[in-house]
């Protein structure tokens, strides 16, 4: 498949949150985790969109960005991530709304757990180059390289920085007391 640069390129009618998770269940049988959340706001507590959350092995990733890729260009958001112990996992925000229109977005969030022996990320940069500062973020504070992107330059650590300490581990990589300044 041909990754698109557009939703135009490949569809022109939004697909309902039950739609897409049927197509993605059909993909990714029991290799992924799905669960649709209703978000209700305003004074009549209405549903004004729904969050789609799923879980995919890290080796599967590429092929879920793919799959949702099919229903409308996945508006990449951030990758946020957690040092849950053996393992660092990742959080990619997504939204699909330019085929839905405005209030019809429909969310998505994909976690991947990503040991901590090979923390290695095949990068979505080539599909979705606007992730480049997330993944480039997510690399300096966690150690998760992102394999097929450019440019691995730190963005927020100054450029002396000891890039074996990873600001965001909980682990002995994590910063120590030292590493630590009063700002105040």
């Amino acid at each position: 498949m041909s990754f698109p640069m557009n939703s135009v390129d490949n569809v022109t009618v939004a697909k309902s949150p039950a739609e897409v998770t049927d197509r993605i269940r059909s993909v990714f049988g029991d290799e992924v985790v799905l669960e649709v959340r209703e978000r209700k706001a305003g004074k009549d507590d209405a549903v004004g969109h729904h969050d789609v959350w799923a879980k995919v092995e890290k080796d599967r990733f590429l092929d879920f960005v793919d799959t949702l890729a099919e229903f409308d260009f996945p508006q990449f958001h951030v990758i946020s991530g957690n040092d849950d112990g053996d393992v660092v996992t990742l959080y990619y925000h997504f939204s699909l709304f330019q085929v839905a229109g405005r209030g019809k977005r429909l969310g998505v969030t994909v976690s991947v757990a990503v040991d901590k022996n090979d923390l290695v990320m095949p990068s979505i940069f080539s599909r979705i180059p606007g992730v480049e500062y997330s993944e480039r973020e997510t690399r300096e504070m966690f150690g998760v390289d992102f394999d097929g992107l450019p440019n691995k330059a730190l963005v927020f650590l100054p450029e002396e920085w000891d890039e074996s300490i990873k600001p965001w581990r909980r682990d002995e990589t994590g910063p120590s007391a030292k590493d630590v300044r009063e700002l105040s």
